[in-house]
């Protein structure tokens, strides 16, 4: 009875951890995605621009760091890549508008 009641338990404790491991695979593969679609947006809007600010960038960095880590590694990592190339300044416009010309 005892062995029984022991091995019963041990169900139950096996269940539970297959049961949170779905859960928690589900948690990360959820995670994954959302950073993905913050990669890819963030990719959009500063290649628009034309450059990235370093804190953008930072801020950036980790989210990559995250994705990869949870194991993505698509055309996400593409983009991280070349958000990362991007220049940290503005483009200088060659003429202000409504301003005096320095010529």
């Amino acid at each position: 009875f005892l062995c029984g009641g022991a091995v019963s338990a041990l169900g139950v404790v096996i269940g539970r951890i297959k049961l949170g491991k779905k859960k928690q695979d589900a948690l990360g593969e959820g995670l994954q995605c959302l950073l993905r679609a913050e990669i890819i947006g963030q990719y959009e809007k500063w290649d628009e621009r034309g450059y990235c600010p370093i804190y953008a960038k930072e801020a950036l960095k980790r989210a990559y760091h995250s994705y990869h880590t949870l194991g993505g590694n698509d055309v996400a990592t593409g983009l991280y890549e070349q958000t990362m190339e991007l220049s940290e300044h503005p483009p200088r416009e060659k003429a202000k508008k409504g301003g005096a010309s320095n010529e």
